[in-house]
């Protein structure tokens, strides 16, 4: 893209701020003024970086009302001090009562953790969903269709990250403090927009395998 062609297309997305911006004031004069002083959301959303799955706009939430963090194919990976950092700052210092994770049918990531070739540096993330697969290739081996065995594959991943979300720390220390907390796995279309809720949820420390229990 030409120098010229990309400062344009930066000061449409300048532009387009400014009317969202007007816009809001419009509707609600306060709404920022809200908005500066304090987040209180209930609800942490971690999903996949696709741009065509935004967290607020598809459950209809407005700025503030939803704390996000999105990485390639909506991973919760206990060395990844990322997503684990954004973790303790919801549970601990936010008190969000729920924690969505939050997959697409459709992931590039699950898509190229089921082949075999080479992407660079990412194969090192997509190695987690190759262990999601091996954890699960029984099941997944019985499926002919390689649509229907890539949607499996996407529902499995998300039930993963909510397994390796109750065997953290933070979580466990919430739940052990007698803190209401709540983790969910849902899954979105590309096709139709529509979210459906996997039914794979964790709700206390009883729900979690006696190994990955911490002590006090």
């Amino acid at each position: 893209m030409c120098e010229k062609c990309e400062k344009k297309s930066l000061d449409d997305l300048l532009s387009h701020n400014k009317q969202w911006a007007a816009n809001h004031v419009e509707q609600d004069p306060e709404f920022f003024q809200r908005l500066s002083a304090q987040q209180a959301p209930d609800y942490l959303w971690i999903g996949c970086s696709d741009a065509r799955v935004p967290a607020n706009d598809i459950v209809g939430l407005e700025p503030g009302e939803l704390f996000v963090h999105r990485n390639i194919a909506n991973q919760v990976i206990h060395t990844d001090f990322n997503s684990l950092s954004v973790v303790q700052y919801a549970v601990e210092a936010l008190k969000v009562k729920h924690i969505i994770v939050c997959g697409h049918y459709g992931c590039g990531g699950v898509n190229a953790a089921m082949g075999d070739q080479e992407h660079g540096f990412v194969d090192n993330w997509l190695r987690h969903i190759k262990d999601v697969y091996f954890r699960n290739q029984q099941e997944l081996d019985q499926i002919t269709d390689e649509k229907q065995k890539f949607d499996r594959l996407c529902e499995l991943n998300v039930m993963a990250q909510v397994h390796n979300l109750a065997r953290s720390k933070v979580v466990q220390r919430a739940w052990r403090n007698g803190q209401e907390l709540h983790l969910h796995g849902w899954i979105y279309s590309l096709e139709d927009g529509v979210l459906q809720d996997l039914k794979f949820d964790i709700d206390g420390l009883d729900e979690v395998e006696e190994v990955y229990r911490m002590r006090p």
